[in-house]
């Protein structure tokens, strides 16, 4: 299969509301992921892997720092084939208003993804984890001579409820399609492997077209492509199912998002970075290796550039220029570090002002929090691990589902306690 044919359209997402506050200054593939990646760097390194070298990213909300992240990241010089370029929401003669949905986000776009002139279209969002090697899936689209290609999960009862479910037939075309099914009577007619322990197929969201099928079916109403588009579809053009029984994960919620970090600093992670033959890339930096003193860690996630003093770090990923001081407690807790490093003439500006340097503050203890970048912790500061904790918001804090979240720049003065 030659990949030259295929344009990688990765989905920059909407403004990511279940993640907040984690997206307030930020889209959500420019979410900080694992202590130094991004989100974006996932279908990106998938995209690359594969030898697709016309990526786009079609963006919308917050999007300054996933521009800056692509910019810095994702340059192809001049001897090299293909291009990646943003294609960010605009006012046009035909359109003033946002995208209104995934296929509207590609509808409006419908000039630049013409000129890319590939015969076939990946779709990908932008804010999932997984390793999938997108060869096989355009191969597996080609072969099978369909218009659409899904990506689908086999997935348990218990989890079909929540999800997109497509019924596949035998030859794993795309029969049925129920939108979230609840009752019994529904889930009972969208078994695709009956008697199995997964027999459900859920949509990941992540399509293959044939470009001009892609067109002829935007020309039509709907907004979504998994609400309006395939269900449509169906009725007139051959859908297929590629089924992925590897570890993807949507990372959409403050939980998830929590959750899936931490994992990474246990032994054996289900999503393994430490892989030769499909690394994932990101921005490199130069930055110096981590200093600790007097420190203890144990399932720890160190990044680059970090100073911890005589303190006590379990269960936590600590991300870039981390600065953690002395006699301070970490618990189940992601730290995503800073993007500088202060100056002494920094330092003296923070004692004059009164506020933190930034990072965590000596004689503090976090538990069951999200620290985001550059943010300043003061000393003797407690944030608790509270059963039942309500969602609500502090000065300078967020908590959502049980985790206290400091968003990015907030200052917590010295001995506040969460």
């Amino acid at each position: 299969m030659q990949m030259q044919d295929v344009l990688g359209l990765i989905l920059g997402g909407g403004a990511g509301t279940r993640l907040y506050p984690l997206t307030k200054e930020r889209a959500k593939p420019a979410v900080p992921l694992a202590g130094k990646y991004r989100l974006i760097d996932i279908p990106m390194s998938n995209c690359l892997h594969a030898g697709i070298n016309k990526i786009a990213i079609l963006t919308q909300f917050n999007s300054v720092s996933l521009h800056r992240h692509i910019h810095r990241t994702y340059n192809r010089d001049v001897f090299s084939p293909g291009w990646v370029q943003i294609l960010a929401a605009e006012q046009k003669p035909t359109s003033a208003d946002w995208y209104q949905g995934t296929a509207d986000a590609v509808r409006k776009q419908a000039i630049e993804i013409r000129q890319a002139g590939s015969k076939y279209t990946l779709i990908l969002a932008g804010d999932h984890l997984y390793r999938m090697d997108y060869r096989k899936f355009v191969a597996q689209h080609v072969e099978s001579e369909a218009d659409v290609t899904v990506a689908v999960q086999p997935v348990a009862r218990d989890m079909a409820p929540s999800l997109g479910i497509l019924k596949l037939d035998a030859q794993n075309n795309i029969v049925e399609f129920k939108e979230k099914p609840k009752t019994d009577e529904d889930l009972d007619v969208m078994e695709s492997w009956p008697g199995a322990e997964r027999p459900f197929m859920a949509s990941m969201g992540i399509y293959v077209f044939n470009t001009d099928v892609l067109f002829e079916l935007l020309e039509g109403h709907g907004n979504d492509f998994g609400r309006d588009i395939l269900p449509q579809a169906m009725k007139s053009h051959r859908l297929q199912g590629f089924i992925f029984e590897g570890y993807w994960e949507d990372i959409g919620t403050i939980q998830r998002f929590y959750q899936v970090n931490l994992e990474m600093a246990y032994p054996n992670p289900a999503f393994d970075f430490y892989s030769a033959q499909a690394p994932i890339y990101t921005r490199p930096r130069f930055m110096p290796a981590s200093e600790l003193n007097g420190t203890s860690l144990d399932n720890v996630l160190l990044t680059d550039g970090c100073r911890i003093s005589k303190s006590v770090v379990n269960s936590a990923v600590i991300g870039l220029r981390s600065i953690i001081n002395a006699n301070t407690q970490i618990d189940s807790t992601i730290i995503m570090g800073a993007d500088f490093f202060e100056s002494d003439e920094m330092l003296a500006e923070n004692a004059r002002k009164g506020i933190p340097n930034v990072g965590i503050g000596e004689g503090s203890s976090i538990a069951k929090a999200i620290i985001d970048k550059n943010a300043r912790i003061g000393r003797d500061v407690v944030i608790q691990d509270l059963p039942n904790r309500p969602d609500g918001e502090g000065p300078n804090w967020v908590a959502r589902e049980g985790i206290i979240i400091v968003p990015k720049n907030a200052i917590i003065p010295d001995g506040t306690v969460i």
